[in-house]
């Protein structure tokens, strides 16, 4: 009995010194796999096997065009596949579709703003490619060269045919680099600005080009690492915003016209505008007053065309003296108005500085009251509204004191710490949440570069985060190889666009329940960050993946990072619009529960016979 309960003894011993290793083992290795050190592949396999979560492939991110047909396979059963829209939908633009357009006042160019459709005229299918679409030619090439197959219209290349716009050369469109107001191209043309404006020192980094035409002006600011937000509408001239686009260059389509612009108060460095159009003398100064709010405390404005210059272009023009010296007197006045500092008029463009501050402003010293906007929030802006009032800045105890606060040039900017974070303009953000937002996302996205080593090579050049944040993901990607549009969604609890172009980069309002403003197959790349849980109660996922795969190119990537339940629903829709998906853990490790979709959209294009 001693001796059997001796070994009884021994084999408990023993047992509790198994259980307790395994205990350790297992609890060391969750520690190393949560850590990101250990790869934890073929365990993440097993633990997330009812997800579907997997170890990431590899993805093909190379294009290719020999597919000419559908594929027969979409991936899923559980979701009906998505057919494609008939042929005459290839470059639909939902909410700016001229049938529906038409319908809407002219007053005030309303009929070319935003008009989305209703709930049960959406199109619930995928918008197709033309017939031999290629992939875009990469940057710097792509500035100049356009393949015909892509945009096929040629009415620009007629109808500013000795503007040197662009002209149809066989197989491709060639953009001289020439606009109606620099026949001798956009780069003597910057050279005149930059000898008043200091465009290279990286004091001027943000741009806004109204009324862009083909965007040239966009493009060679690019070589001066200006980054410039180009917009036209979707008018008669066919495809000036696809085409700018197309090149590799920032852009949308949009008016101003009696809504205000979607963008935050004080964002641009400069705006611009060459003959684009845009009655600035009228509606009492309005839209001046919308550049005003826009345009950076001493930030520059420039005019070029029409009516500046009158008295030697007048009759080029076929105006009268009169009718043109007016126009020009009424901007004058507007321009007195919002205290703007006329700093040159020379060979048709006249360029003003908007005032550092309020103190500074004489006009509203005398009269506080008079033309101030009453605002809850300045950048409370979506389908609000213009009015005739002058946005007013934030305060300053001094009168050389930059309203808002100073900017860093740039490269510098990118990074500092923006005025908006520094001075509590940014309610929820300090600036320790700033700067740990900025190594978070530099975590993030070295792990989408092991996921798909060609984001930084060229191979992207046109990006967009569907929700930008704080604008980290598109600061940690930063290279003159690509460019990232930063959305922020209008339902976010924090407007941080104003940070984003605090930091140099660019973006926009916008409601993903909505079509975005651009023309289909627009874009490399789109990353998607807790979109789809932003917006899980607000609209069908389905309309927002539909739209992604509209504006996103043949053979584009996709990344999605978002809970692992709004995932796996995430994913059966892609399948079903011909993407082709994988499920990849986050690179915290297996138990985290945010996972990571990384998806590439197939090559198809329109069919002979449409379905």
């Amino acid at each position: 009995m001693a001796r059997s309960s001796t070994e009884s003894r021994t084999r408990t011993t023993a047992f509790v010194v198994v259980v307790f290793g395994l205990c350790s083992f297992f609890y060391l290795l969750g520690v190393w796999q949560r850590s990101g050190f250990g790869r934890g592949d073929s365990i993440a396999a097993v633990v997330n096997e009812q997800t579907k979560c997997v170890v990431l492939p590899n993805l093909n991110f190379e294009t290719h065009h020999s597919a000419s047909d559908l594929p027969n396979d979409t991936g899923s059963n559980e979701v009906k596949s998505f057919k494609p829209c008939d042929a005459q939908y290839t470059d639909y633009t939902p909410c700016e579709e001229q049938k529906r357009a038409m319908t809407f006042p002219r007053d005030n160019m309303i009929y070319r703003e935003r008009h989305c459709p209703p709930e049960k005229e959406k199109l619930n299918c995928l918008v197709p490619a033309p017939k031999g679409y290629a992939a875009p030619f990469q940057w710097p090439k792509s500035r100049d060269y356009v393949h015909y197959a892509n945009i096929p219209h040629k009415s620009l290349t007629v109808e500013k045919a000795i503007q040197n716009w662009v002209h149809y050369e066989g197989k491709v469109f060639r953009f001289p680099g020439g606009g109606t107001q620099f026949p001798q191209g956009a780069d003597k043309y910057i050279d005149h600005l930059s000898s008043v404006i200091p465009i290279a020192n990286g004091k001027v980094r943000t741009a806004l080009d109204t009324g862009c035409g083909v965007a040239s002006l966009g493009a060679y600011l690019l070589k001066k690492n200006v980054l410039t937000m180009s917009f036209a509408p979707r008018d008669n001239h066919e495809a000036q915003v696809q085409f700018a686009l197309e090149r590799g260059v920032p852009a949308y389509i949009g008016v101003l016209g009696s809504i205000k612009s979607p963008f935050p108060s004080r964002a641009f460095d400069m705006a611009h505008c060459s003959r684009c159009l845009i009655p600035w003398s009228g509606n009492d100064g309005m839209y001046m007053m919308e550049v005003d709010r826009v345009l950076r405390p001493g930030g520059y404005w420039v005019l070029s065309g029409p009516p500046i210059g009158w008295k030697i272009h007048y009759k080029g023009w076929q105006r009268t003296k009169d009718d043109l010296q007016n126009e020009q007197r009424k901007i004058e006045q507007f321009a007195k108005l919002l205290c703007w500092n006329k700093i040159s008029e020379k060979d048709g463009i006249a360029i003003w500085r908007k005032r550092l501050n309020d103190k500074s402003c004489l006009m509203k010293q005398e009269n506080p009251n008079f033309g101030k906007c009453q605002l809850a929030n300045d950048n409370d802006v979506w389908y609000k509204k213009m009015e005739v009032c002058v946005t007013p800045l934030p305060e300053v105890k001094t009168m050389t004191e930059v309203a808002g606060g100073q900017l860093e040039p740039f490269p510098q900017r990118l990074n500092t710490v923006p005025p908006r974070i520094a001075h509590g303009f940014a309610p929820g953000f300090s600036v320790q949440s700033y700067q740990d937002d900025n190594k978070l996302w530099q975590k993030h996205v070295n792990a989408y570069k092991k996921m798909n080593d060609l984001l930084d090579t060229g191979r992207y050049r046109n990006i967009m985060d569907m929700n930008a944040g704080l604008g980290s993901f598109a600061a940690a990607l930063e290279s003159t190889k690509l460019w990232v549009m930063n959305v922020v969604p209008t339902i976010a609890d924090t407007s941080t666009l104003g940070v984003i172009y605090e930091r140099g980069l660019i973006g926009m309002y916008h409601d993903w329940c909505e079509g975005f403003s651009t023309y289909p197959r627009t874009y490399d790349l789109i990353h998607a960050n807790s979109v789809f849980s932003l917006y899980e109660n607000r609209c069908k996922f389905e309309d927002i993946l539909l739209e992604m795969d509209r504006i996103l190119r043949p053979e584009g990537a996709v990344i999605v990072r978002d809970k692992v339940d709004v995932l796996v629903k995430v994913e059966k829709i892609a399948n079903a619009m011909r993407w082709k998906t994988r499920l990849a853990d986050h690179e915290g490790g297996p138990h985290v529960p945010e996972k990571i979709l990384v998806a590439v959209k197939q090559y198809w294009v329109v069919e002979s016979k449409s379905s």
